[in-house]
C-alpha cells in the first residue's frame, strides 16, 4: 500500500467511498473492506449513513486509532448555528469522539469561505477533527481559507481521466496539498475506451486497476473508490505489483476532456 502524509496523518493512498451505500449493505461492505485491509474509510453527512459507517467500524474489532476516518460537513450547516451541532451530531452517528478528517463538503456562495473555515479550524481546535479541509474548491476558494491560517490539508474533487484537473492538481503540488479523488472510475461511464481495454488484457488486470494504478503513479493523489461488490474491493486495493510505463500514463492523460463531470456542482460552487 501507498501512503500519503495528509497533515498529522499517515493515510492509504487508496480509501473507500462510501456514497449512496446504506443500511445493512453498507455495514456489511464497511466491515468486509475493513476485514481486507483497508484502513481508510470516507463518508459525509449527506450520505446519510454515517451510522452504518460508525457500526461497521465498532464490529470490526479494529481500534479506532488504526483507521483513517473522513466525514464531511454539507453546506446548509456552514452557518454559525448549525455548524458545530452538525459536527457532533455526525461524531454521534459515527460513535466516536473525533474524525481524523472533517472537510468542508461544497463551497456555498451565501457564506463567506472565511467564516466557514474559521469554525472549521475551531473545531480542530476543540479537538473534534485531527485534521481538516475541503472538497469541490478551487484555486481561489482554496487561497481565500488558507489567508485564514488554517492547514487545509486535502482537497477532494472529481478526479479521473476524463476530466481536466491538470490546473487546479499542478498548483495543489506547488501548494504541498495532496488531491483526494472521488468518483475515480467516472462512475463507470467512459470504461469502454478501446485502449483501456487493451491495457486491461496486457497486465491481465482489470479496468478500475489499471485507471487506479495510473492515479497511483502521480504525485501527491489518494483515491476513494465506491464499490458493494468484494470482488471489486479486493481488486481495488491490488493495485501495488504492477506499473504502467511513461508512455502509457501519458496516453491515458491524453484522455482528459474539457468541461465533462460525472458529478454537478452543488450550492453555486464554482470552479476554476
Amino acid at each position: 500500500m501507498k501512503y500519503i502524509t495528509l497533515g498529522s496523518a499517515s493515510v492509504p493512498a487508496i480509501g473507500l467511498g462510501t456514497y449512496k451505500i446504506k443500511g445493512p449493505e453498507a455495514v456489511a461492505i464497511i466491515r468486509k473492506a475493513i476485514d481486507i485491509g483497508y484502513r481508510h474509510i470516507d463518508t459525509a453527512q449527506l450520505y446519510d449513513n454515517e451510522e452504518e459507517v460508525g457500526q461497521a467500524i465498532l464490529e470490526s474489532g479494529i481500534p479506532r486509532n488504526e483507521i483513517f476516518l473522513t466525514t464531511k460537513v454539507w453546506p446548509s450547516n456552514l452557518g454559525e448555528e448549525r455548524f458545530l451541532p452538525s459536527v457532533e451530531q455526525s461524531l454521534k452517528k459515527l460513535k466516536t469522539d473525533y474524525a481524523d478528517l472533517v472537510l468542508i463538503h461544497w463551497p456555498h456562495h451565501q457564506f463567506e469561505v472565511e467564516d466557514y473555515i474559521t469554525r472549521l479550524m475551531e473545531i480542530q481546535q476543540q479537538g473534534l477533527a485531527k485534521n481538516i479541509g475541503v472538497s469541490n474548491f478551487n484555486i481561489s476558494q482554496i487561497k481565500t481559507a488558507q489567508k485564514t491560517g488554517a492547514n487545509i490539508v486535502t482537497n477532494q474533487v472529481e478526479f479521473h481521466p476524463w476530466i481536466n484537473q491538470t490546473k487546479l492538481h499542478l498548483w495543489m503540488q506547488q501548494q504541498q496539498i495532496p488531491l483526494t479523488a472521488y468518483c475515480p472510475l467516472g462512475q463507470g461511464r467512459f470504461m469502454t475506451d478501446k485502449k483501456l481495454i487493451e491495457l486491461a488484457a496486457k497486465y491481465a488486470r482489470s479496468l478500475a486497476q489499471i485507471i487506479l494504478r495510473w492515479m497511483m503513479q502521480q504525485e501527491d493523489v489518494l483515491a476513494i473508490p465506491k464499490t458493494i461488490s468484494p470482488d471489486r474491493l479486493m481488486e481495488n486495493i491490488h493495485v501495488f505489483d504492477f506499473e504502467l510505463s511513461p508512455a502509457e500514463m501519458q496516453m491515458i492523460d491524453a484522455w482528459r476532456l474539457e468541461h465533462q463531470r460525472v458529478v454537478t456542482a452543488q450550492s453555486g460552487a464554482r470552479f476554476d
